[in-house]
C-alpha cells in the first residue's frame, strides 16, 4: 500500500475527514501495521479511540498462503502496538491464527464482546480474564456454543450476575458442555459475583455445587459459596482438581483449602474479615507464591491479632494492600507474625505504612520493609528525614 502519494496530490495534504475515509476501507491489521509510527499525524487517526474501539483481525484467506509475513506483522502488533491501547478496546474479532497471540498478549479491561470466526475446526479453547465480565450470559455462553467440534476447554473467567444465581455444573452442562459432543478435556475456575439477590432466588450450598458436578461426570471439583444473607452481594468459586492455573483470583474468607503448587498470584476480596489462620493456610497450601493482593476494609477480630503462629511466605515478592484496613499490614509487615523472605515490592496507602511503622521508627516491621525496593501509593507525600533509610537503599517511590 503506497500511503505517500497519489497521481497528483500528497496523502498529507488531505483533510482527516477524508483520511478517516480512507481508513474505513483498510482493515485493522493493514492500519496498525502500516500507518502507526509513520509519522505522528497518521499515529494519532489511526490510534483515534473511534478507530481501535473495535478491532477485527480475522486474516483474509488470500493471505493465508504466506504465514511468515502473518507472523511478522502480528509480533509487531503484538509487542509495539496493543500495548499501547489495550485499554481502549471494547470489541474484538479473531480467528483460529489470530487468536491466540491477540487474547493472551495483554488484558482488555473495557472489553466487552469477543467475537470468533471460523470455529467449525477449532479444537483448542481458553478464555482467561483478571476482572469480572457481567456479559457471561449474553456473549460468552452463545461465543462457546460454536465451538461444535472442540476437544480442550479452559476457561478462568470472574462473572457478575445480576438478580441471578451461581454457575454449576447443571448451568455449565446444560448450556455450554451439552453443545460440545467432542470435548475430553475441560480445566475451570469460575467466579461468580451476585449482585442485588433478590429474596426469592435461592443459592445453592457448597455440597449442591459439588454434586452438580459429580452427577454430570465430573469428580474432582472444589467449590466455595457464599452463604445466602441479607447482603446485596454473595460469592461463589468452583474449579476443577488438581488447580492448572497460576493465578488465583478473588479468593473469600470462604476458602476451604487444598494444594496449589502452580499458582504465582493470588488476590483476595470480602466484604467479611480475614483472619490469621486464613493467611497461615495460604502460605502453606500455596508453597510459591509470589504476588498477593488483599481488597477487605474490615478489621480482623482482636484475638486473631495476638496469634503466636509465625506465617512465612519464601517467595513472596510483590505485595498490595492498596485497598486493605491496615490491620492487614500490621499482619504482614510486622515480624513478629508474617517473615516475607523476598518482598521487594508494596502497594500501600502512605497514612497506613506511616502508621504501621511508627512514622519508619518500629523494628518489629523493618525487618520485611529492609529489602523494598519499590514503594507504590495513591498520592504524593513528603517523606520524613528517616524515610529512605527505612527500606532499600535504591527504593524506588511512585504514585498512582
Amino acid at each position: 500500500m503506497n500511503i505517500l502519494s497519489s497521481n497528483d496530490i500528497n496523502i498529507l495534504d488531505l483533510p482527516d475527514e477524508m483520511l478517516h475515509a480512507i481508513f474505513n476501507n483498510l482493515s485493522t491489521v493493514d492500519i496498525l501495521y502500516s500507518l502507526v509510527d509513520v509519522d505522528q499525524r497518521f499515529t494519532r487517526l489511526a490510534l483515534d479511540p473511534l478507530v481501535i474501539r473495535h478491532l477485527d483481525f480475522v486474516i483474509k484467506q488470500d493471505d493465508l498462503h504466506d504465514s511468515s509475513v502473518n507472523t511478522k506483522i502480528l509480533d509487531r502488533i503484538c509487542s509495539k502496538i496493543l500495548p499501547r491501547i489495550n485499554e481502549k478496546v471494547e470489541k474484538l474479532t479473531v480467528d483460529q491464527f489470530s487468536m491466540e497471540r491477540i487474547i493472551d498478549v495483554v488484558d482488555y479491561s473495557q472489553l466487552h464482546s469477543l467475537s470468533l470466526e471460523k470455529l467449525i475446526n477449532l479444537k483448542c479453547f481458553s478464555l482467561r480474564t483478571n476482572w469480572y465480565t457481567s456479559y457471561y450470559d449474553e456473549q460468552v455462553v452463545p461465543l462457546l456454543r460454536r465451538m461444535l467440534n472442540l476437544e480442550e476447554l479452559t476457561l478462568l473467567l470472574p462473572v457478575r450476575r445480576y438478580k441471578s444465581t451461581y454457575i454449576d455444573g447443571n448451568h455449565l452442562y446444560d448450556q455450554v458442555l451439552n453443545y460440545m459432543p467432542q470435548l475430553n478435556k475441560f480445566i475451570f475456575n469460575i467466579h461468580t459475583e451476585i449482585i442485588h439477590l433478590s429474596t426469592d432466588i435461592d443459592v445453592p450450598s457448597n455440597d449442591d455445587i459439588r454434586n452438580s458436578f459429580i452427577k454430570r461426570g465430573f469428580q474432582s471439583v472444589e467449590a466455595c459459596a457464599d452463604k445466602k444473607s441479607n447482603n446485596i452481594i454473595c460469592r461463589c468459586h468452583v474449579y476443577s482438581l488438581p488447580y492448572q492455573f497460576d493465578e488465583f483470583m478473588f479468593m473469600g474468607k470462604c476458602f476451604q483449602g487444598g494444594r496449589f503448587d502452580k499458582v504465582r498470584m493470588l488476590s483476595m476480596h470480602d466484604e467479611h474479615p480475614f483472619e490469621h489462620e486464613l493467611f497461615k493456610i495460604i502460605s502453606q497450601d500455596f508453597p510459591f507464591l509470589q504476588k498477593l493482593s488483599i481488597w477487605n476494609f474490615e478489621s480482623p477480630k482482636k484475638e486473631q491479632h495476638y496469634s503466636s503462629t509465625l506465617i512465612i511466605f519464601n517467595y513472596l515478592f510483590e505485595l498490595d494492600l492498596m485497598l486493605a484496613h491496615s490491620d492487614y499490614a500490621i499482619q504482614f509487615l510486622s515480624d513478629t507474625k508474617t517473615r516475607l523472605l523476598c518482598l521487594t515490592n508494596l502497594r500501600i496507602e502512605y497514612e497506613t505504612l506511616a502508621t504501621v511503622t511508627n512514622n519508619f521508627t518500629n523494628d518489629a516491621t523493618r525487618l520485611n520493609c529492609a529489602k523494598i525496593k519499590s514503594l507504590v501509593m495513591y498520592r504524593k507525600f513528603v517523606p520524613p528525614h528517616n524515610f529512605f533509610s527505612y527500606f532499600s537503599s535504591s527504593v524506588n517511590v511512585s504514585f498512582i
